[in-house]
């Protein structure tokens, strides 16, 4: 997927996202706001994508694999990490290396990939995964 198919997903998710929370309500009040506390939650899948258009990955300098290939990943790292498995471990005996029929990811690729999603789906991972990564000097 090129970068320009990329910003176009990108755009269109966030505006998907900005229509859900637009509304009136009936009576003529505007919809209710959130507290001030609240914090937007970003979209994930959104979050991902920007980060792997922008880090321009030398594995995917001929084109970028298309999103739904690439978006299966990173929840499934969140599990593996959920049940205590780590990044050497995911990326090689639990399968989940980003691969796929027609694209492939270098092993350097591989692991900012797995940091990108793990900063976008499951963020409470993102020390231990950097850690990890550090520690063994591939980060």
């Amino acid at each position: 997927m090129n970068r320009a198919r990329i910003a176009l997903l990108t755009t269109t998710l966030l505006l998907a996202g900005a229509a859900v929370g637009c509304g009136s309500s009936t009576d003529g009040k505007s919809a209710a706001q959130p507290s001030a506390s609240a914090t937007p939650s970003a979209n994930p899948l959104v979050e991902f994508t920007n980060a792997v258009n922008h880090a321009q990955l030398e594995s995917y300098a001929t084109g970028i694999p298309a999103f739904q290939e690439l978006e299966v990943f990173p929840p499934k790292w969140c599990k593996a990490l959920d049940q205590g498995h780590s990044v050497e471990w995911m990326l090689g005996d639990g399968g989940l290396y980003p691969v796929g029929w027609e694209w492939g990811t270098k092993k350097p690729d591989a692991y900012q990939l797995v940091v990108m999603g793990v900063r976008a789906y499951c963020p409470k991972h993102t020390t231990a995964v950097t850690d990890e990564l550090k520690a063994s000097g591939v980060y």
